[in-house]
């Protein structure tokens, strides 16, 4: 027996039960909403100058929205053909899809402190993109970390997202020129 063992198989259950939360981690709620928040972003800085209060608000009630609209969607879809779902069902959706809403935090933050580091509206809605846009990268690769993918996959999906997240800066550029 190994250190660590009680005998019981404690240090092979251990690692099946992080094995197991790994397995049950998904992190597309944060890509998704860091998506969501550039998006934002974009569309707000297409339509003029915004106070900083007001895209902090629309970020974050934008998600808020999307957040219940995706956990409606998880309940009521599939779930409810084959049974009502009851309260820890509903509470372990709602924490699920919490990501959408925490991913829309960091842009939001970026746009509220931007006055701090001197920044024109122009300037911070560059800094909530570029904040939103890493958040993603960061939420995918968290998401390949936690499955256990390799660091080539990590890679993979880091890439991926860096390049998605340059399609959202192309965007940007092109609606607001």
């Amino acid at each position: 027996m190994t250190a660590g063992e009680t005998g019981t198989g404690g240090s092979a259950d251990r690692r099946e039960r992080r094995a197991a939360h790994r397995a049950r981690t998904d992190y597309t709620g944060g890509v998704y909403g860091s998506m969501l928040a550039a998006s934002v972003v974009i569309g707000a800085g297409t339509l003029g100058s915004f106070p900083r209060a007001e895209l902090v608000l629309l970020l974050l009630l934008t998600s808020l929205v999307f957040w219940i609209a995706h956990v409606h969607a998880e309940l009521f879809g599939a779930r409810l053909a084959r049974r009502a779902p009851d309260r820890r069902v509903i509470l372990r959706v709602c924490r699920e899809e919490w990501p959408i809403v925490k991913a829309a935090v960091p842009p939001a933050a970026a746009i509220a402190v931007s006055p701090v580091l001197g920044l024109d509206v122009q300037g911070a809605l560059w800094l909530a993109l570029s904040v939103a846009v890493a958040g993603q990268v960061g939420w995918s690769v968290a998401a390949a970390h936690r499955a256990g993918a390799s660091r080539r996959l990590m890679a993979t999906t880091a890439t991926v997202n860096v390049l998605l997240g340059l399609v959202i800066v192309v965007l940007k550029i092109a609606v607001t020129h």
